[in-house]
């Protein structure tokens, strides 16, 4: 079962996949700290902003992901 995340929903789904695509997303997803369902979650949003957004490198584009659903602290100026 591979459990495809967009947004803030999570939702999960019986989804045939190539076992050599999983086994890839197992080891990219450990190197990662992901679980393999996330690792898929992952390269399918990036794929798909790949395509939408075709004049943007795609490193740029993980990046942005990654950086999106990393926590965030509130920043304020001295005076």
């Amino acid at each position: 079962m591979i459990k495809f995340f967009w947004g803030d929903k999570m939702s999960s789904f019986s989804v045939k996949i190539d076992e050599s695509l999983f086994n890839s997303a197992e080891m990219e997803g450990k190197a990662n700290f992901r679980s393999a369902d996330n690792q898929i979650n992952f390269w399918a949003k990036v794929g798909k902003n790949a395509l939408e957004n075709p004049d943007l490198p795609v490193d740029f584009i993980a990046k942005v992901i990654i950086a999106k659903n990393q926590p965030s602290e509130k920043f304020e100026f001295e005076e």
